[in-house]
């Protein structure tokens, strides 16, 4: 098998990722991820893990490579990584009671055949209707700073969330591994 690359530096992403027991590397692209003016959320989601994937790719010409990428929206508004806490507290005040949609993107890009392929997977995730100490007590225990939309549903996230919709569950992560699956296939890579 080519050797196998997760081009994040995401924690998170490398333990969905260990769950289909394959043998891989992790390795993180240096990529400026600031959106392009008039870009749609899901574009720059994909035009991301499209970059992520081929960054490595400069230094890893035999490997397959996963990029990925996530931007959360509300209305049409990109919620970043909030980086500090009294952007997160703005984040989720904003997003109380409310429905925002994660764009997870990813790539898997054979380096050796130049083959990519991308796909961005929704999924939608209604928050409760927070009060602002319950904001400020899940941000102290919490401290999802270094996640879109300033929460992670695979720790005490999940009790700021009402309600979750999507087809992979795993995509709210960052990394859609039904899709993934699906794409390793089409390069050969059989998982079971």
């Amino acid at each position: 098998m080519q050797p196998l690359i997760l081009a994040s530096s995401s924690p998170y992403r490398r333990e969905l990722l260990s769950r289909l027991q394959l043998p891989f590397n992790v390795l993180s692209p240096d990529i400026d991820e600031t959106p392009y003016t008039d870009e749609q959320p899901e574009q720059t989601a994909l035009r991301l893990a499209q970059a992520k994937a081929c960054k490595i790719a400069e230094t890893h010409p035999d490997a397959l490579i996963i990029g990925c990428d996530q931007v959360a929206t509300l209305d049409g508004l990109q919620l970043g990584k909030p980086i500090t806490h009294d952007n997160a507290v703005r984040q989720l005040s904003l997003m109380r009671g409310r429905s925002v949609v994660f764009h997870s993107a990813l790539c898997l890009y054979n380096a050796a055949n130049q083959q990519m392929q991308a796909d961005v997977v929704p999924y939608t995730v209604t928050f409760r209707d927070l009060s602002d100490q319950q904001i400020e007590n899940y941000l102290r225990k919490e401290q999802p700073y270094q996640c879109a939309g300033s929460a992670k549903s695979e720790g005490l996230g999940i009790a700021v969330i009402a309600a979750m919709e999507g087809n992979d569950p795993n995509a709210l992560i960052g990394l859609p591994l039904i899709r993934l699956i699906d794409m390793l296939s089409h390069q050969g890579v059989d998982v079971i």
